[in-house]
């Protein structure tokens, strides 16, 4: 490793937790986590990793995280608002205090976790809020790297998870729209080795990188390719938008077919219709190898 010290928030989510245990295998022996209850500062001590408590809406509690570090890592991110948390205080309020605590600690390096699509002119809610934090991050002055991935694919992920909870107990799979947009899923694994080489390269610093896998997939095609892995055969249902966002107050959509539907907003499923892509050889043109795909990732997600 070129730095001997990381600290990093959002280090208890999917993304994070494989960062972390990258790190440790690295030999890194310096590696702070942000943390919000006790319970997980207790996990963070138990994998040899230095816990904060703190939460980076609330700025004061943020003090000391950067202290002698050299890397500041932001993954955190949510997909939906909740009362608690919206997406403007978790991405982009999260993200200033982030950024003002690395700047008066003199962090050498802020890495920071976007999303594909993010965009200042989207009309939704989560691309530009990501696109806003992007924002506070390049004028920052600070150097910094930032990762735009697709979906990101392992085990324990939140997007196969919600997959797995609607394809296998129906007896038809619904979908909200024609199911045509694209994606472009992301080996977890993957995704480590693209940080890894780029907080040790210098040519790196001061770039915005999209990052996604080697197919541009329909979610039809997902879909599809998930019924393949798990040895099930069901049709897929399109409905229009209408009928799907009708139900989302009672949190059972489509509950006349008999199962519950994993949680979505409204804003999700619109984001459903819209092309989330970039270069499908992005990765082995700027990380110089050839990434997993879609298929290969998600049996080795099952298995």
């Amino acid at each position: 490793m070129k730095y001997e010290s990381v600290a990093v928030a959002g280090g208890t989510g999917f993304v994070g937790k494989n960062l972390l245990k990258a790190l440790k295998k690295e030999g890194l022996k310096k590696v702070k986590v942000l943390v919000r209850t006790e319970q997980k500062a207790e996990w963070a001590i138990s994998e040899g990793f230095t816990p904060h408590l703190g939460d980076i809406t609330k700025r004061e509690s943020l003090r000391g995280i950067f202290d002698e570090t050299d890397v500041a890592v932001n993954l955190v991110g949510i997909i939906s608002e909740t009362r608690e948390v919206s997406f403007y205080q978790a991405h982009v309020e999260g993200t200033f205090n982030l950024i003002q605590e690395a700047k008066s600690s003199g962090v050498k390096l802020f890495f920071h976790q976007s999303a594909l699509g993010a965009s200042i002119e989207s009309p939704f809610k989560y691309p530009k809020t990501k696109a806003q934090a992007e924002e506070i991050v390049r004028t920052s002055g600070l150097p910094y790297i930032i990762f735009r991935p697709s979906l990101i694919i392992g085990k324990g992920d939140g997007f196969t998870k919600s997959l797995l909870e609607l394809v296998k107990p129906m007896p038809a799979i619904p979908v909200p729209g024609d199911g045509k947009a694209r994606f472009q899923p992301l080996s977890i694994d993957d995704w480590v080795r693209c940080f890894l080489k780029a907080i040790n390269d210098d040519t790196f610093v001061g770039r915005v990188i999209e990052l996604g896998g080697p197919e541009h997939l329909s979610y039809n095609d997902i879909l599809k390719i998930m019924m393949k892995v798990l040895g099930i055969k069901k049709p897929i249902v399109h409905l229009p938008k209408s009928i799907v966002k009708l139900s989302l107050p009672f949190n059972r959509m489509l509950s006349f077919l008999g199962a519950n539907i994993p949680s979505v907003s409204a804003e999700q499923i619109e984001l459903l219709q819209v092309d989330n892509i970039t270069d499908p050889g992005s990765i082995e043109k700027i990380f110089g190898f050839k990434p997993m795909k879609f298929e290969d990732t998600l049996r080795k997600a099952l298995s």
